[in-house]
């Protein structure tokens, strides 16, 4: 049983369910209309700005028509239908308090239990697209990466795996980097020594959001690959200590690159980043591009310093870590705004070859949730 009521002001009215109460504003239930002359049918976007909609837009009446519900707007006289279902999916009369550091629901976080269960899908099964594809882009959106077996042993297959979800991100790296061992190298990352946990690229206003890492040779000793979630991690440093935890994500730190003649990038950001709500975001962690920090007061510096080592000893620590070894063909992809990834070290003797590129997670994001309102019949196995 669905009840409507409308204050006597017309500023609102209330939706009542057995399950639910939920108020919605005039104006937003106006600037929210669904019909032909507000919104484009073909795309969904508004045609209309703000300022079109009478500041004084009251509810003159409302009623049910089945599933949808049907409001008269005034001064313009106006009636829209709302759809029920969706009135209930966009509800924002809820209590929108909660502590700092919480995460969206389809986010899952993880630490070391996570190692036999490191979600993976094959190469031929994702190219196919289809139902194997949508669950394996829901993954990467769920615990921020996923790991690709079976692919072409080529130059350039990263590609491949990109095209199934967005576009390459060229950097002044190129469309896409080597890893492995050089002489005189621009980066550690060309080198055989073990790596931290970190983020790549923060330096980068705005940071690439995706990385993608492919085997094309691994005959090495060790140079394992590793991932750590950098949401566990700041919500133990939370857990653990607030204060340490509101240090990181009320003051920014710099990073800066300028290892290549002419490229000197930097930018501000604090390692824990959270949405005015709270929301945690992001994690920018490199200690390797990290410049001077400014951007904390002398009294607080110290505290601050205690708060960055304590969450690199959480990084650290071999709880919290997944350990894996891409064999040639094998590729993974991470949420460079979520998930820390390092690698061991590797000895001199036999070969690691690995290339590596830069996309980003809204043409991920996109593809999955279109695969999932689309709900296309070709999602078959």
């Amino acid at each position: 049983m669905i009840a409507i009521t409308i204050d006597p002001s017309g500023d609102h009215l209330t939706v009542r369910t057995s399950k639910s109460t939920n108020r919605f504003h005039a104006i937003w239930l106006r600037d929210n209309a669904n019909d032909p002359e507000t919104r484009a049918p073909a795309n969904g976007q508004r045609l209309i700005a703000l300022r079109d909609i009478p500041p004084d837009t009251r509810i003159s009446s409302a009623e049910l028509e089945g599933s949808s519900l049907k409001v008269n707007f005034s001064p313009e006289m106006k009636v829209v239908n709302y759809d029920i279902e969706w009135l209930k999916i966009n509800a924002y009369d809820k209590d929108l308090l909660m502590q700092r550091g919480w995460t969206a629901p389809n986010v899952k976080l993880w630490n070391s239990t996570l190692m036999g269960e490191v979600p993976t899908e094959d190469f031929k099964k994702i190219s196919d697209g289809g139902i194997a594809l949508r669950n394996w882009l829901e993954h990467v959106n769920c615990y921020g990466f996923g790991k690709v077996v079976n692919g072409p042993i080529e130059e350039g297959a990263l590609f491949k795996i990109v095209d199934l979800f967005g576009y390459v991100r060229e950097t002044n790296y190129g469309r896409n980097f080597e890893v492995r061992t050089e002489v005189n190298p621009t980066n550690l990352a060309f080198t055989g020594l073990g790596l931290q946990a970190h983020t790549d690229n923060p330096y980068r206003d705005p940071v690439p959001t995706i990385q993608v890492l492919y085997c094309l040779e691994s005959s090495a000793t060790g140079g394992e690959n590793m991932v750590v979630d950098g949401f566990s991690a700041a919500i133990r440093l939370r857990d653990e200590n607030e204060n340490y935890f509101n240090m990181l994500a009320n003051h920014s730190t710099r990073f800066e690159y300028s290892g290549d003649k002419g490229v000197c990038l930097t930018s501000r950001c604090p390692m824990i980043e959270l949405s005015p709500d709270g929301e945690l975001i992001g994690v920018r962690f490199n200690n390797r591009s990290m410049a001077a920090i400014t951007d904390v007061p002398f009294e607080k510096m110290a505290t601050y310093y205690a708060a960055y080592r304590r969450l690199a000893e959480i990084i650290d620590d071999e709880s919290m870590e997944v350990t894996f070894r891409l064999n040639p063909g094998e590729a993974f992809v991470v949420d460079n705004t979520r998930v820390l990834h390092a690698r061991k070290g590797y000895s001199g003797e036999g070969t690691r070859w690995l290339q590596g590129c830069y996309a980003d997670k809204d043409g991920l994001r996109s593809t999955y949730d279109a695969m999932c309102r689309d709900e296309v019949p070709e999602l078959t196995e």
